[in-house]
């Protein structure tokens, strides 16, 4: 006996107002969709341009110290183009010293060195240090290679910087330039001096060519030949001793004050007298400032040279009044 086979009947289609409903629903869907494609395909066909701005970071060479990328710079004068010289890193630097110091010497053999330019006194000029302001826009300048003097070495300069002097607005603002050098990784150098007897004679000698101008009607600081050297050598003055232990004492403590107030910063001290008597310190600054070493040459003469006693008209009263003090080893020969 065969099973019988059951057939079921199909179920009753939709009715007409769900198929209409469906119907609608597709027809708004699809002009919808259509409305997107086409604001796709008008945005794509229009010639407009996006405003990307491209920052350039500098790329670190493997061999570089990282501890030292705080000192590198990289900049961007507004006065001429670094051209193949944009990817080498510039180190900061400043001369902190004191007038008759052997400064303007010791810039002459930074400047022999073939990638630096140390650009002078460049806070001489009293508008430039009237407040903190133009203190900072004159060092922003400098150290954006934009200050162009016969020093600079343009393009290529390994370190850049420039002498000033601790009676030039320095020591007025010592917390805001100590800010300043430590924001932009600037090493300092002091060169001062050991005798600031020397030193006086030096001053006192200096103003005095200012309006006896020896050489042929002008007066000059520094002179690059023996027989310049020997004529305003000539020249001996006379000493207050009055005030002279006072005077000693002051030139000490504003050098002292200086070494206090900036001794937060990468710094290191430098003597004139040692630079004399001691050739390998040039070696240590170019380490210190991390370029290569190069022999570093002057064309400047030393004016007095030899026992001070050959330098000072009152030569006596200056033994009889530093004689016993502090200052004695000041009274024998040096260097």
């Amino acid at each position: 006996m065969f099973d019988a086979l059951i057939i079921k009947s199909p179920k009753k289609s939709s009715s007409p107002v769900l198929r209409l409903i469906v119907l609608i629903f597709s027809m708004v869907f699809g002009v919808y969709i259509c409305s997107i494609c086409f604001k796709q395909i008008n945005i794509q066909t229009k010639n407009t341009f996006l405003d990307i701005e491209v920052i350039q970071r500098p790329c670190y060479k493997a061999f570089i110290d990282r501890s030292q990328i705080p000192f590198l710079h990289y900049p961007n004068p507004k006065t001429f183009k670094r051209l193949e010289c944009v990817g080498n890193p510039v180190r900061l630097f400043a001369i902190l010293s004191m007038q008759r110091s052997g400064s303007g010497w010791f810039e002459t053999l930074l400047n022999s060195h073939i990638n630096v330019s140390s650009n002078g006194e460049i806070f001489g000029q009293k508008f430039r240090r009237n407040n903190i302001s133009s203190i900072i826009k004159t060092l922003d300048s400098v150290y954006n290679l934009d200050w162009l003097t016969s020093s600079s070495k343009n393009e290529c300069s390994a370190a850049i910087g420039f002498k000033w002097m601790l009676n030039q607005g320095l020591m007025e603002h010592p917390k805001e330039i100590v800010d300043y050098f430590n924001d932009k990784g600037v090493s300092v150098i002091f060169l001062l001096r050991r005798n600031m007897l020397r030193r006086l004679v030096s001053i006192l000698a200096n103003s005095y060519d200012k309006d006896a101008k020896i050489l042929n009607g002008i007066h000059v600081s520094h002179v690059h030949s023996h027989e310049e050297a020997s004529k305003l050598s000539k020249y001996k003055p006379t000493i207050n001793t009055s005030s002279l232990t006072l005077d000693l004492r002051e030139m000490e403590a504003t050098a002292m004050k200086a070494l206090e107030f900036f001794n937060g910063t990468r710094h290191m001290v430098l003597y004139y007298e040692d630079l004399i008597t001691n050739p390998s310190k040039l070696k240590q600054i170019q380490d210190f400032l991390k370029i290569p070493r190069m022999e570093l040459t002057s064309r400047q003469v030393k004016i007095h040279k030899g026992a001070l006693s050959e330098h000072i008209m009152n030569w006596v009263d200056v033994n009889k009044t530093l004689y016993g003090t502090s200052y004695e080893k000041f009274l024998e020969a040096d260097y």
